[in-house]
C-alpha cells in the first residue's frame, strides 16, 4: 500500500479518535478497560502518546523524547483538545509524499513507512475502540478502514502477541462486521460490553 491507499484512513481514524477523546470525562479516567491491567487514564496516555506524538515523530524520523514518554497527558484538563490538535499536526506531517518513502527507524529495527503508518492507524482505531467502550461510546470506522485494520491485525498478530500486545483471537462468525472481526482477531470480544478482556 502507499499514501493514496492509507492516508484517507489515517485522516478518518484520527478524526474519530479526537471525537471519542472529547467524550471522555474526568470521572471516567479511573474506570477499567478491556486492557486488563490499564484503567482509562493509562490507556488514554498510551493512546495519546503513540497515535499522535508518535505518529508525528515517525513522519519526522525522530525518536520520542523522554519528556513525552513519561507524561501524564490525562492529568491536563484540556487533554482531549490537545490530543485533537496533535493528531491534526501528525496527520499534516504525513501529507508530504516524501514521508511515505523509505524506512522508518524504530530504534530496534526499521519498517517501510507505509507499513508503519498502517500499524499506527490500527493502534488509533483499536485503542480508540477500547477507550470508547470503557466510557460508554462507540468507535466508528468505514468499511475500507475496517478492512485495512483487519489486514494489519492478521498480518502482525503473532508479533503483537509475542509482546503481549494481543490476546488469543476470539472466534466470530465469518459474516460478522469487518471491524468486529479485526477486534476479535486482536483478542477483544466486540460482543461483550463487560470489561476485563485482555489484550492491548
Amino acid at each position: 500500500m502507499n499514501k493514496d491507499d492509507l492516508y484517507p484512513y489515517m485522516t478518518e481514524c484520527a478524526a474519530e479518535a479526537a471525537r471519542v477523546a472529547r467524550g471522555v470525562t474526568a470521572a471516567r479516567l479511573g474506570d477499567p478497560t478491556h486492557c486488563s491491567d490499564w484503567d482509562v487514564r493509562a490507556l488514554v496516555n498510551h493512546w495519546v502518546l503513540y497515535t499522535s506524538h508518535g505518529l508525528e515523530h515517525r513522519a519526522l524520523r525522530k525518536q520520542l523524547p523522554e519528556e513525552l514518554t513519561a507524561r501524564d497527558f490525562a492529568a491536563e484538563n484540556d487533554w482531549a483538545e490537545a490530543y485533537a490538535a496533535q493528531l491534526d499536526r501528525a496527520v499534516a506531517a504525513w501529507a508530504d509524499p516524501a514521508v511515505w518513502e523509505g524506512e522508518v527507524d524504530l530504534g530496534m529495527g526499521s519498517l517501510p513507512a507505509p507499513e508503519l503508518a498502517s500499524m499506527i492507524i490500527k493502534e488509533t482505531a483499536v485503542h480508540g475502540w477500547d477507550v470508547a467502550t470503557a466510557t460508554g461510546q462507540e468507535f466508528r470506522v468505514s468499511d475500507g478502514a475496517a478492512r485495512l485494520i483487519l489486514d494489519v491485525v492478521v498480518t502482525h498478530g503473532d508479533l503483537y502477541r509475542q509482546y503481549d500486545g494481543f490476546a488469543d483471537p476470539v472466534p466470530l462468525p465469518d459474516d460478522a462486521p469487518v471491524f468486529d472481526r479485526a477486534l476479535a482477531a486482536s483478542g477483544r470480544d466486540p460482543r461483550r460490553r463487560a470489561l476485563g478482556t485482555p489484550g492491548r
